[in-house]
This record gives C-alpha cells, sequence and structure tokens, in this order.
C-alpha cells in the first residue's frame, strides 16, 4: 500500500479541470460576484465556479485545521438552498495557522479551486476549495450549523455509479444523485459539518492517528467485528475514515481495536483525503469503548496431521527490536502452535534496509529461529535462497525473500543441489513420483512476471514416508492500484496484471507436478497479494490444479489483513486435489490486523491435514 506523505501536491490547474468537466467557463478578475458556498459546490464534483474569483462568500467557522501541510479551515452556510446535492461547506486553504475561530461568521474572497489529493496521478477526487483567500470577520460565537447526521438509513447501499466512457470512466462531470450512490451521498456533504453516533471500529488505530468506523452495523459483519469485503461489486458503503482536529501533541488520539465501539457523539467537517477518501475530521471525538478483542489461537495439530503455515513478518530484520522477533514467535508458538512447515514472507537481508549489496538473511532468520526457542518452540531448521540485490522488490536494500522453517522431530527436507536466484528448479520423474530437480530452487526465476518482484520457492519436505512440495510465494503488491474511492469508476486495478501472468506461471509449474505424478500433495501458500475471489486466485486454481482453502470457511471469517475498513484476503494457502478431497482443516489466525497494536499487518494461516 502506498506510504503517507506530508506534503501537498499543487492543485489541478485550471486546464486540467477543463479538460474534465466541459461546463467550466472561466471569467476574470473583473467579472467577479458574490456567490453562495452552494454555488461554489455545484451539483457534480467540479465546481461551476473553478479557476474564477469569488468575493464576500459568507459562512460559519465549523473546524480549523491548524497542524500539516494543508492548513486552513472549513466554513459553512446556514441558509441552504434545499438542493441534496449542493454541499453548504467548503475549505479555505490558508497555507498557514488560519486566525479565525469555530463560530466566527466570516466573508471570504478568493479563487475556487480544485485540488486532489495525491496528485492526479493518484486517480482520487478532488476536494474543492478557496484558496488565496482575503478573509473578514463578522462576528464571534455564532451557532454551528445543525450537523448532518451519517447513520445507515442516510448511506445508500450501492457504492458508486459507474464512470463517463467519454471521460476515461470518471465520474467528475457526472451529476451528484446521492440518494443512490454512497460515493455521491458523501461528496454532496463535502465540507459540511457532519455527525455520528456510536459506530463499531473495523480498521484500527494507526500510525497517522486515524481509525475506520461503520455506520452500518450489519452490513457484512465478520465474527469479531469488522467488515468482510466479499467482491469487488458488493462495496461497504458504511465505511467512514475518523481523524482529529485536535493535534496528537495537544490531545492523544484514542487507540481503538476492531469490534471497539467510538461512543457518543463524533462530530466535524467532512473532508476528503488522499488515503481514505471522505473522512470526518473530529472537532469532538467520541469515546472508545473495548470491545474486549483477543488474539485467536488455532488448536495443535494432531500426531498424524501435517501443519503448513504461511507468515508476513513485516520486513523483519536483525535490526528491529528484540521485542519484535519475541512477539512474531509468541505468534508462531503459541497462537500457530508450533507449525511443522512454516513459510515466511519478508526476511530481509542481515543488515535490513541499508543498501550495500548485502543479500544473505542467516543473521535475520537465525534470530527468529533463536526467539521460538527462547518462546518454548521447537528448533526450527531453515531453507531459502538469496535474491540478486535489488531484484525483488520490496524496500531498497531490504531483498526481501521467502524462507521455509520446518521442525525437524516432525519432516524432513529433501535436499538437492542446485538451485540459486537465476537457475530454475524443474519437475522430473524418479522412481514413478515427481520430484524437483533443485530443492530448495526458485520457479522460473527469469520469467518477466517475477520482475522486480518475489520469485516463488519450491521445496520437497519428507512426513510420515510422504512427500508433501511446498511453494512459498509472494505476488506483486497493489501498489498503483486506483482507489476504491477514486474518481474512477469502478476503479483500474493495474497492478493486478503481474499477478495474473505470475498466477499463471506457479500454476503451469504445479500442472507439471500433477502431470508427473496425478496424486501429489501440493501446497501453494503466501502473500497472494489478491484476494480468494479475485482473477489471480482463479488463474492460480486454473484446471482444477488448486484450491484456495480459506473458501472452505464462512464468509464472515474469510481475512487476513484490514485496510480502510474492508477486512480482507491477501494471503492463502491453496492445496492440490488430493490434499483437497481430505478431511483438511483450514484456519486464518487472527492476532494482527485488526489490532493497533501490530507485530506484522498481516495475520498468519495454517492448513492440517493427512497427507
Amino acid at each position: 500500500m502506498p506510504s503517507k506523505s506530508s506534503s501537498r501536491i499543487a492543485a489541478l490547474t485550471v486546464a486540467a479541470v477543463c479538460s474534465t468537466v466541459s461546463a467550466v467557463v472561466l471569467t476574470s478578475p473583473a467579472e467577479a460576484a458574490e456567490v453562495r458556498v452552494h454555488d461554489i459546490q455545484g451539483n457534480t464534483r467540479i465546481s461551476p465556479l473553478a479557476g474564477q474569483q469569488v468575493t464576500g462568500v459568507t459562512g460559519i467557522v465549523t473546524g480549523t485545521r491548524t497542524y500539516g501541510s494543508s492548513r486552513g479551515f472549513w466554513i459553512q452556510d446556514p441558509d441552504p438552498d434545499g438542493d441534496a446535492a449542493t454541499s453548504e461547506g467548503v475549505f479555505v486553504f490558508t497555507g498557514s495557522t488560519p486566525t479565525v475561530t469555530v463560530g466566527d461568521a466570516v466573508t471570504v474572497s478568493g479563487t475556487v479551486t480544485e485540488y486532489v489529493p495525491g496528485g492526479t496521478s493518484s486517480g482520487n477526487q478532488s476536494l474543492t476549495e478557496i484558496t488565496r483567500p482575503t478573509v473578514t470577520v463578522v462576528s464571534s460565537g455564532n451557532p454551528l450549523p445543525a450537523a448532518e447526521v451519517i447513520d445507515a438509513g442516510a448511506v445508500p447501499g450501492t457504492y458508486a455509479a459507474d464512470g463517463d466512457p467519454a471521460a476515461q470512466g470518471s465520474v467528475n462531470g457526472l451529476m451528484l444523485q446521492p440518494a443512490e450512490y454512497a460515493l455521491d451521498y458523501y461528496e454532496s456533504l463535502e465540507g459540511m459539518n457532519v455527525r455520528i453516533g456510536s459506530s463499531r471500529v473495523v480498521t484500527a488505530t494507526d500510525a497517522f492517528a486515524e481509525l475506520w468506523v461503520t455506520v452500518k452495523p450489519h452490513e457484512h459483519p465478520t465474527r469479531r467485528g469488522g467488515t468482510v469485503y466479499g467482491s469487488y461489486t458488493s462495496q461497504n458503503t458504511g465505511r467512514l475514515q475518523i481523524q482529529s482536529l485536535v493535534p496528537t501533541a495537544q490531545q492523544p488520539f484514542p487507540t481503538a481495536n476492531v469490534g471497539d465501539v467510538l461512543e457518543g457523539t463524533t462530530e466535524g467537517p467532512l473532508d476528503y483525503s488522499q488515503f481514505g477518501g471522505y473522512t470526518l475530521t473530529a472537532r469532538t471525538l467520541g469515546t472508545v469503548v473495548d470491545g474486549g478483542l483477543q488474539r485467536e489461537t488455532t488448536r495443535k495439530q494432531k500426531s498424524g496431521e501435517l501443519a503448513v503455515a504461511t507468515y508476513n513478518v513485516e520486513n523483519l530484520d536483525p535490526a528491529d527490536g528484540q521485542a519484535k522477533f519475541d512477539a512474531l514467535a509468541q505468534g508462531v508458538v503459541t497462537h500457530l502452535q508450533s507449525p511443522d512447515i512454516v513459510a515466511l514472507e519478508e526476511i530481509q537481508d542481515n543488515n535490513g534496509a541499508k543498501n550495500d549489496g548485502t543479500v544473505a538473511s542467516d543473521q535475520t532468520v537465525q534470530k527468529f529461529v533463536d526467539a521460538i526457542v527462547a518462546a518454548g518452540g521447537p528448533r526450527y531448521e531453515w531453507r531459502s535462497i538469496d535474491p540478486a540485490n535489488n531484484a525483488d522488490g520490496g524496500e531498497p536494500g531490504g531483498n526481501i525473500r521467502q524462507v521455509f522453517l520446518f521442525n525437524p522431530e516432525r519432516v524432513t527436507f529433501t535436499d538437492r543441489a542446485g538451485g540459486d536466484s537465476t537457475t530454475a528448479t524443474g519437475v522430473t520423474e524418479v522412481d514413478g513420483k515427481a520430484a524437483l530437480t533443485a530443492s530448495p530452487g526458485r520457479i522460473d526465476p527469469g520469467n518477466g512476471a517475477w520482475t522486480n518482484s518475489r520469485k516463488p520457492l519450491a521445496g520437497e519436505f519428507v512426513f510420515r514416508g510422504r512427500t508433501v512440495f511446498v511453494i512459498a510465494n509472494h505476488f506483486a503488491s497493489k501498489g498503483g492500484d486506483q482507489a476504491l474511492h477514486s474518481q474512477y469508476q469502478p476503479p483500474t486495478r493495474s497492478s493486478e496484471t503481474q499477478r495474473h501472468q505470475q498466477a499463471t506461471a506457479v500454476n503451469a509449474f504445479v500442472k507439471e507436478i500433477l502431470t508427473t505424478q496425478k496424486s501429489a500433495d501440493v501446497v501453494t501458500l503466501g502473500d497472494i497479494n489478491d484476494f480468494e475471489f479475485s482473477t489471480t486466485t482463479k488463474l492460480l486454481e486454473d484446471g482444477g490444479a488448486l484450491y484456495s482453502a480459506i473458501k472452505s470457511l464462512p464468509k464472515s471469517e474469510r481475512y487476513t489483513y484490514d485496510y480502510q475498513g474492508n477486512s480482507q484476503v491477501l494471503d492463502q494457502i491453496l492445496v492440490s486435489p488430493s490434499i483437497r478431497w481430505t478431511d483438511f482443516s483450514y484456519d486464518s489466525v487472527h492476532i494482527n490486523a485488526e489490532f493497533a497494536d501490530q507485530n506484522s499487518d498481516h495475520d498468519p494461516q495454517v492448513l492440517r491435514f493427512r497427507p
């Protein structure tokens, strides 16, 4: 996911606005006239006055932003026009700490500007603002306009209209229909004073002092209090991001986990941010009531069951504090019950992000294995292949890769020399059964599907006399995709093109194994970076070669990651037919994604079966 930046990207140019909405007509400053806020906002996402000078715009100050790069204040006209599509609020960008106070009645003159958080290349919607303002305070201590209540009855169930094909799928020029579409509803309140009542937290407090709630408590709930993201066409429209107008240095932002309740009234202007879209910037913030969320513990595998797990340990390297190693180790030992095989993703090299050509990760893995032993777990052995320097994506210099841990008291690893960062492992037949030509080995590392991405790690394990092939993956991330709240609807998922290629390559390799030995046990797992209903998953499953085992769970439990109010699947374990048609057991072990205090941003997964 993209990282946040404190820098403010320049607003849309007038030319860019005109290219999107042909109805914009510019006037010279001499033609400027007094207008109302709803005249500025209009009934589409782009102001009909974009680029124009306006004078004497009146309103009551409903909030001030006194920190960060987007300083300014919101005003709202207390005398609305009665049109549900036209907002009565607007942000006044000052660029420095505003001198007005909430409750001031002001007149504002300035330039109407469409500002796109993240820049036009982000695909985000734009935020209508008044920039380069001249502000006059008329009076102080005025009552604020009554807050618009955002609740389950107000927010439509359909997320967004399809964009205009003539505008590359943009919704910017479409007339707002706030009674029909959730994105239109929120846009119709842009800049206005809004309020929510007690609402369930669906994404925990993060490092940027924000959390997500749902105003629709019955919308696709998880068993533990989140909201499941179950398809591209069934969005969770009740999700809303919450931030505070008060700097954290003055008032710490509350810490909340999924399933907690932001109780009482939360009220303030409705903003639109680069990360998350529509955001209630709270002038008054509710109180977090603990929902009692606990980290899950899976059951121990039985003596005849092989337990295979996947865990993304989030850029682990020796420079991380011992506390992170200990917490991750506790997750393996206590919460995963010491699986027989653990595929790790995001193991960094021995000096982490220091970009000096180091690629070995033995110190990283050893420190983790030692922490597992200290936590009461087995002394795992491991296998991996060091990548070529800076060839596998991720944090520059970090050289992340997949690593197999295995408990030698329960399983053995079949070593076959020859695998390295550029040499592909293949499939051969030995005594009538499938075998890898190199174990551990990488799958087709020269394939363009793996450019600047992690190459799959394949290995042969033996459990109670039966060979099990395990393929550890970390597919290309979703970076570069348009956001769900994008101006382009439906949003473009450009990153999935590479994942489709990767899934096709892995599927072909699995089919080679199964062609050689139809009954082979194959487990393909890792951070797939895509949903269980995605085309990526369908390509992995193609021809019945694999089956995503997370689909065996109830829909309310299908998630491994929590992003912007959506509990979703990124990590998967897929199995060959010989495993699928056994009485296997699958568990998504929720120990990270729903918590403000995270050891990783992913939840681990575990599969138990009898080979």
